[in-house]
C-alpha cells in the first residue's frame, strides 16, 4: 500500500482505521508508528486514536507497559508468606474457567489465534513462558481488564519460590509438557468455536490435572503448570 498525497489524504479516524486494517492484511507486521505516519500522510496523535480503536476492538496487541523489573503488587510480599501454592490453584480454579468462557465470546480474531499459537510448546522453548503465555492470552481475549490485574498478580505469587514455584525450576519432563499441549490445545480449540460451555470445562479439566500433579508430589517447586 503506497502513501497517499496530499489530495487523497485520509480523513477521520475511520479512514486511518481502515488503511491500517488494509496494512495488517497485506503486511501482517506494522512499522513503527512514526514510519506508519509518514506512510499513511497523517499526524502521529490521530493515528494513535485510531491505534487505540483497533486495540479496543482485540485487532491490535496492548501497548506493553515498562516496569521496573523490581516492582511488584503491593500486597505480593505479604501474599507469598501467607499462601502455599493449592491456594493458588484453588482460586485460579475459581478464575480461569470463567476467563476462559469470557474469551470464546469476546475474543478477537488475532486474539484467539495468539491462544491457539500458545496452546503448543515450540522446541527448546522454556516450558513455563509458554504455559503462562498461553494462560495470559486467554486473559486477554476475555477483555475484563481488572480480572487481568488480579489474575497477573495471583501468577507472580504462584512462581514465587517463596511458595516453591520457582522461576528457576527444572524443565517439565517430555511427557507432562505433552500432555499439558494437548490440553491447552482443548481449551484454544473450544475458544475458537466460540463455544463457551466447553471452554469452561476444558479449562477446570486443566486445573485439575495441574491439582493432581501438585498432590502427588511432595517438591511442588519441580512442576511447572
Amino acid at each position: 500500500m503506497t502513501a497517499p498525497d496530499d489530495t487523497d489524504k485520509l480523513n477521520g479516524i475511520d479512514d486511518i482505521v481502515a488503511a491500517v486494517r488494509q496494512l495488517q492484511n497485506e503486511d501482517k507486521k506494522l512499522p513503527s508508528e512514526r514510519a506508519l505516519a509518514e506512510q499513511l500522510n497523517v499526524k502521529r496523535h490521530q493515528l494513535r486514536k485510531a491505534l487505540e480503536v483497533l486495540r479496543q476492538k482485540g485487532d491490535l496487541d496492548p501497548v506493553r507497559a515498562r516496569r521496573s523489573s523490581t516492582s511488584h503488587p503491593r500486597y505480593s510480599e505479604e501474599l507469598v508468606r501467607m499462601t502455599n501454592p493449592l491456594e493458588v490453584l484453588e482460586l485460579r480454579l475459581l478464575m480461569e474457567p470463567g476467563l476462559a468462557r469470557l474469551a470464546s465470546l469476546r475474543a478477537s480474531a488475532l486474539e484467539i489465534a495468539q491462544i491457539t499459537e500458545m496452546a503448543t510448546t515450540p522446541k527448546n522453548a522454556e516450558s513455563g513462558e509458554i504455559d503462562l503465555g498461553f494462560h495470559l492470552a486467554i486473559v486477554r481475549g476475555a477483555r475484563n481488564h481488572l480480572a487481568g490485574g488480579f489474575y497477573k498478580m495471583l501468577r507472580q505469587v504462584g512462581v514465587d519460590a517463596r511458595v516453591r514455584v520457582a522461576q528457576n525450576t527444572p524443565p517439565s519432563c517430555p511427557k507432562r509438557v505433552a500432555q499439558r499441549d494437548a490440553e491447552h490445545q482443548k481449551i484454544a480449540n473450544a475458544i475458537a468455536r466460540r463455544d463457551p460451555e466447553a471452554a469452561e470445562a476444558a479449562m477446570r479439566a486443566h486445573l485439575m490435572s495441574v491439582q493432581r500433579q501438585i498432590n502427588e508430589r511432595s517438591n511442588a517447586g519441580s512442576f511447572a503448570a
